[in-house]
């Protein structure tokens, strides 16, 4: 697969919005600033085709782009306190009729922050995805940003934390490309079981 193919192709604000799922889709998890944008970005190898926002909560789109007719789908990152209850509700909405909806989900790729203890929000989000029996993966985020005893100590808890997820995790770094060949392979694979 040609990442560096990768367009942009389209956001969407509410589920009913949401074109047919035809072809696999690979989508991509977690709160908001987790580095979604930034691990897309590396993954089609461009600086800023997914859009980075310095403001957490700002993304609540779904957006899409098409690699060789495979969707990539960006989720708006869940979990940022500062939303209004509109915005909250919206945001609900849009998720569940994401995952409700019988789309073709080949794989999510659910990131977590690897500084941080998992958090209520991204058990749910674990919990949710095993319950829908959705296939998923684990990418740590910003691996590079933790010293190397900080990184084995998070890397150690961490397989602790997320030993009920049953599912491989792999430490990511944006600025590196630590994880990306692993992340890749993963991709790649689901989409050859569909």
């Amino acid at each position: 697969m040609n990442y560096n193919k990768a367009e942009f192709t389209k956001s969407y604000g509410i589920s009913s919005q949401l074109p047919d799922s035809n072809e696999p889709e690979i989508a991509f998890a977690g709160r908001s600033n987790v580095g979604k944008s930034s691990l897309l970005n590396k993954l089609f190898n461009r600086k800023n085709l997914a859009r980075v926002s310095s403001v957490p909560g700002k993304t609540i789109t779904i957006n899409f782009y098409d690699v060789e007719g495979i969707n990539f789908v960006d989720l708006p990152g869940y979990g940022y306190a500062k939303l209004s209850k509109q915005e909250l509700s919206r945001f609900g909405e849009l998720m569940e009729g994401y995952f409700q909806s019988g789309r073709n989900i080949a794989l999510v790729v659910q990131l977590i922050d690897m500084r941080h203890p998992l958090t209520g929000d991204d058990e749910g989000m674990i919990t949710f995805l095993k319950e829908m029996d959705i296939p998923f993966i684990i990418v740590m985020t910003k691996a590079d940003k933790l010293k190397k005893k900080a990184y084995e100590e998070r890397i150690t808890s961490a397989r602790k934390e997320l030993e009920f997820a049953g599912v491989p995790i792999i430490p990511f770094s944006s600025v590196t490309g630590l994880g990306l060949n692993g992340i890749k392979n993963y991709i790649e694979n689901a989409i050859k079981e569909q």
